[in-house]
């Protein structure tokens, strides 16, 4: 499995994003596919997570801001509004079967 995101960039307060992810090879509908993020020195985080007929799971910080979905078993989206500098991190596209895979990474940078 070969993860590829986009999207990434910096913007302003209050802004939006939006991040895609691409993946190629064995990639199901029914396993998990999204984001998590990474500023330096803290653990990756979950941001939010989608699988089956469009199960989703979020993280508190970005509920009611940020909308994951999934357009096709190995496209996965993720619209970010209203961001905030706390938003700054490293994005990475992942997709959960027997392990874990990660894209490259994507910069998001919001300045205040």
């Amino acid at each position: 499995v070969e993860l590829v995101e986009s999207g990434g960039g910096l913007v302003q307060t209050g802004g939006s994003l939006r991040l895609s992810c691409v993946g190629d090879g064995a990639i199901f509908r029914s396993f998990k596919m999204g984001w998590y993020r990474q500023i330096p020195g803290k653990e990756r985080e979950l941001v939010a997570i989608i699988w089956g007929r469009a199960t989703t799971e979020y993280a508190e910080s970005v509920k009611g801001r940020f909308n994951i979905s999934r357009d096709n078993p190995k496209t996965v989206y993720l619209q970010m509004n209203s961001l905030k500098p706390e938003d700054t991190a490293v994005y990475f596209c992942t997709y959960i079967d027997y392990k874990q895979w990660w894209g490259q990474g994507t910069q998001v940078t919001v300045s205040s």
